[in-house]
């Protein structure tokens, strides 16, 4: 990120009334606007967190983040740039029941409206032309869809200061800081499921989110490095599984697996292979890369990729 440039997220929140799409507009007090809700990154803060926050903050719905739907970017009064991440963002019934929301300083009030009413109400350019990459999701019957989040494990001690097995090498302080810095924007993602490879670094790096989500994670030799360098891996049994079952999951593996999970998701999704795979299994430490596919459609292969690295 450019210290030049000021950093936001928010998303085109959305739901289905009577098999008709709506979606929710904000009326902001001070600034007598309407807008989506959106907000300023927090120090420490990833994307896709900040995304699901304020949207929270200021409609009282929490939602599940869904594939990207833009960036856009404007000149703020003190000449900065404003640049600003969105998101495609279901707001399912039990969400809005369970809303607070109430008119406060800032934001006066909500609504849900249209498409079409939306594009009329918006007060700036900017967000109109989010919604035209959102519309371009519906014309391409894309709107409903779950990640495979594909995870590379944090910061290890290296192999050079470590007399115990591979498999065995912890995290280091930094990477432990990695683990926890990445779990609010997994969780953003509306991530239900943990596999990990059985190797300690990764079963510490996904140890955070496991508490948090208060889920046992499956841990799996298929997905070791040991395995891949002795060529017992099973990447693609792995993949079909999280496939099939049409959940958000997170997988967490090794530097040179992570290819071939990226692999076995385009091939098991019936996608076009290329460069892209290549650049989203190239992770640092910590990183990882969301791979949207269509809910109702698994097969029609993948929608988008995301990369997302810690903070930490």
């Amino acid at each position: 990120m450019s210290e030049s440039a000021v950093y936001a997220a928010g998303g085109v929140v959305w739901r289905l009334i009577d098999g008709k799409l709506r979606l929710l507009l904000i009326h902001r007090t001070k600034y007598r606007d309407v807008t989506l809700p959106k907000g300023k990154v927090d120090p420490g803060e990833m994307l896709a967190q900040t995304a699901a926050r304020e949207i929270f903050e200021e409609t009282g719905i929490r939602v599940i983040l869904g594939v990207p739907v833009g960036v856009s970017r404007y000149q703020m009064t003190n000449r900065k740039t404003k640049v600003v991440h969105y998101w495609s963002a279901e707001a399912t019934d039990q969400a809005i029941r369970q809303s607070a929301f109430v008119p406060n300083r800032e934001i006066a009030a909500i609504e849900w409206v249209s498409l079409k009413k939306a594009r009329a109400r918006l007060s700036y350019p900017v967000d109109v032309e989010i919604l035209d990459e959102f519309e371009r999701l519906i014309a391409d019957g894309i709107l409903h869809t779950f990640p495979i989040i594909a995870l590379r494990h944090a910061k290890a001690v290296a192999r050079s200061e470590w007399d115990g097995a591979d498999a065995s090498r912890p995290l280091t302080p930094r990477g432990q800081a990695q683990a926890q810095n990445i779990v609010g924007a997994l969780r953003a993602f509306g991530t239900r499921r943990i596999v990990t490879s059985d190797a300690v670094r990764c079963v510490e790096t996904v140890a955070p989110l496991a508490r948090a989500l208060s889920r046992t994670p499956r841990q799996t030799a298929l997905l070791s490095q040991d395995a891949w360098e002795d060529g017992t891996s099973d990447v693609r049994t792995v993949i079909g599984k999280r496939i099939r079952s049409g959940k958000a999951a997170v997988v967490c593996s090794h530097g040179p697996v992570l290819p071939d999970i990226l692999r076995e998701i385009a091939l098991a999704t019936g996608t076009m292979q290329g460069s892209y795979l290549s650049s989203a299994a190239d992770l640092p430490v910590g990183a990882f890369s969301v791979v949207h596919l269509s809910a109702t459609n698994p097969g029609s292969g993948i929608i988008s990729i995301e990369t997302h690295a810690p903070n930490a």
